[in-house]
């Protein structure tokens, strides 16, 4: 039995995890589109390293585009298998995939008009488009957390909840060959154990291999209690005392949400400025119905909230933007108001309009509320830049640049050591790091070692091992 590791392999993107048995079965863990790398974006998602047609089934571990967003192309290029997820992912994936196809359309078309323009005759092709979307969703099958089925003949598997976003699941592989039988956990993405909205992250059985997230494998973050706190320090300075827009680019599902909750907590403390408040992204607004569709999935504490306030995600001022033009009537408003609007590195989607319309002016500020890739426009404008490129024109930052690190979907250090404790090191043969930047995996890997794991691996893109 070997394991590939395709993507996310020390980048904290596109992941991708190839299990090929002694008998020729291949399962793949996870089937994710790269963001955020700059002009190499487009050509690591052109090549998966493998043969599509050749893949038996796919275990998704959740919905964000980052794990599921080349499962069209998959599907396109021959895959034929079964999808396996929880049915909460199954209904969120369908969503992204349409938007993800949808946006790759808009930008296919938007690039080759430029082509014709300027009389270049490179004409771009999309990844995807919105037939291969819909065509993959008949491939997915849900299952409940706990468990177990068959994924192919000598591999099962079962769910535990990872508390990362709505139906996001941790792994869990049993797979027999030459009459023994051989433990294999994939995290998926771990959520957070004082998450302000999921429950915690399950404990898991005993593994032989792990394929563990690495995101921040050397970093805590503030405390989930003081987002309400940092939001309304933001709000006050940027929109009553300087009368401008704060801007938060934040991702459609579970970000946009953990911004609204807290938001309404400010209300219900009668704390919540009386200005407007606009969601402007119609994923976001899918993402966040779906969310109230499935309450089960909520921490004791939103389950106490819902006994007083049936809709803890909205409150006064609050508006949600869906059309195009109601998007773009937003750049002729001056302020005071806050727009919440994806793609959460800033890297796409209606926010780097928003970005482009107020960045030179020195009242507004662009607030990130989560991890940035360094090379996305968000990364960049945290790192300081003075200049930055949107949509071909250079703008000169002017606007207050900040960045809420209590705001995340992804366990820290404590978090994911957490994660790790319902282990027996020394059963564990094999840690691998994925979904992480090389510098914080190696750190995480010297730490793990001191907690006990005999053999942590930090795999790059493609590399392959053979599990005895």
């Amino acid at each position: 039995m070997k394991i590939a590791f395709h993507g996310a392999a020390q980048t904290v993107t596109g992941s991708k995890h190839l299990l090929t048995l002694k008998s020729g079965k291949k399962v793949l863990l996870d089937c994710g589109m790269y963001q955020g790398l700059g002009d190499q974006t487009d050509i690591l998602n052109r090549d998966f390293g493998f043969i599509s047609s050749e893949i038996d089934a796919l275990v998704l571990s959740h919905a964000h585009i980052d794990h599921s967003g080349l499962i069209p192309r998959l599907v396109k290029e021959g895959f034929a298998g079964k999808i396996f997820c929880t049915d909460a992912t199954k209904e969120l994936a369908s969503i992204l995939l349409v938007d993800s196809a949808e946006i790759q359309e808009e930008d296919t078309r938007f690039l080759n008009k430029k082509s014709i323009k300027n009389r270049n005759s490179a004409i771009s092709e999309p990844l995807y488009d919105l037939d291969d979307a819909k065509l993959s969703f008949s491939f997915f099958e849900s299952r409940k957390y706990g468990e177990w089925f068959e994924v192919v003949e000598d591999v099962r598997c079962m769910f535990t909840d990872a508390g990362h976003i709505i139906g996001s699941q941790c792994v869990h592989l049993r797979v027999k060959e030459d009459g023994k039988e051989t433990r294999i956990s994939f995290s998926g993405d771990v959520g957070r154990y004082r998450d302000v909205i999921l429950r915690s992250p399950e404990v898991f059985p005993q593994a032989d291999y792990i394929i563990m997230e690495s995101t921040y494998g050397n970093k805590l973050h503030d405390n989930v209690s003081s987002t309400p706190d940092q939001l309304l320090e933001w709000i006050n300075k940027t929109c009553i005392e300087n009368k401008g827009k704060l801007i938060m680019p934040a991702f459609s599902v579970g970000r946009t949400q953990e911004i609204l909750y807290s938001l309404n907590q400010l209300e219900l403390e009668r704390r919540l400025p009386k200005i407007p408040y606009y969601v402007d992204s119609p994923l976001s607004i899918k993402a966040t119905e779906l969310l109230k569709r499935y309450p089960q999935y909520f921490n004791r504490r939103v389950q106490n909230v819902l006994k007083g306030d049936e809709d803890p995600f909205s409150f006064t001022g609050l508006n949600y933007i869906k059309s195009v033009d109601d998007s773009k009537m937003l750049n002729y408003q001056n302020g005071p108001l806050v727009i919440i609007s994806a793609s959460g590195m800033a890297d796409a989607g209606r926010v780097k309009h928003h970005i482009s319309n107020s960045i030179e002016n020195s009242r507004n500020a662009i607030l990130m509320t989560g991890f940035c890739e360094p090379h996305s426009l968000g990364g960049r404008l945290l790192a300081g830049a003075k200049e930055v490129g949107i949509f071909g024109i250079e703008h000169q930052v002017n606007a207050t640049i900040g960045q809420i690190k209590s705001m995340s979907a992804h366990g820290d250090f404590e978090d994911i050591c957490q994660w790790l404790a319902c282990q027996n090191t020394r059963e564990v043969k094999q840690l691998f790091l994925v979904h992480g930047e090389p510098d914080v995996q190696y750190d995480f890997r010297e730490r793990l070692i001191k907690k006990g794991f005999l053999d942590v691996q930090v795999p790059k893109r493609h590399f392959e091992i053979g599990l005895p």
